[in-house]
């Protein structure tokens, strides 16, 4: 049980039988009344960010989420195939447990899985991966307009806006938290 006066940014706690963590808190002392923690949490399984407030002296438990590097193997019939690294266990996930994560997912991608009473209930990514552009627009010599964008097919099927420079074939460096292109690689 942790004391909500203990509370720290990044803190994984058990409440409503839900996985939160803290995104941010601030003790509140006002003028009149009794103090209290002013928090924002963010549901780990739905992503939701809702804010609420705790007494000092009230007691939550703490999740204890345990994480597994794990491998992208292989999609069949819309389920997704990890495998362990330790134990080489497979692991099958289907395409709402894996949410915008299907965008940047390539074959023998490490990737960390996130659990909670043996239950998944996260997948994190790299910051960032290099995806080839399979379909876009062809560049025009002198479309050179400052901040100028097209729209930019890559090997995941996710699109993605591109400065006009960027030809079918290039790599891309794409930020997996965002969505945005960052660099040609």
């Amino acid at each position: 049980m942790i004391s909500s006066s203990d509370f720290r940014t990044g803190l994984t706690l058990e409440i409503d039988n839900g996985v939160w963590q803290i995104i941010d808190f601030q003790h509140v002392k006002p003028g009149k009344g009794a103090a209290f923690v002013r928090t924002k949490i963010k549901n780990i399984q739905s992503g939701a960010v809702v804010e609420r407030t705790f007494n000092p002296n009230e007691k939550l438990p703490a999740a204890h989420l345990e994480t597994k590097q794990m491998q992208y193997l292989y999609e069949s019939d819309g389920m997704y195939t990890f495998m362990d690294n330790e134990t080489y266990e497979q692991t099958e996930l289907n395409k709402e447990q894996l949410g915008d994560a299907l965008n940047f997912l390539k074959e023998n991608m490490d990737i960390s899985l996130q659990l909670f009473k043996d239950k998944i209930i996260g997948i994190s990514l790299p910051n960032s991966v290099v995806l080839e552009v399979v379909e876009c627009e062809p560049s025009v010599k002198g479309d050179t307009a400052t901040g100028a964008t097209k729209m930019a097919k890559v090997e995941t099927g996710y699109e993605v806006r591109v400065p006009l420079f960027v030809n079918d074939g290039d790599k891309l460096r794409i930020d997996t938290r965002t969505g945005n292109y960052i660099e040609r690689a």
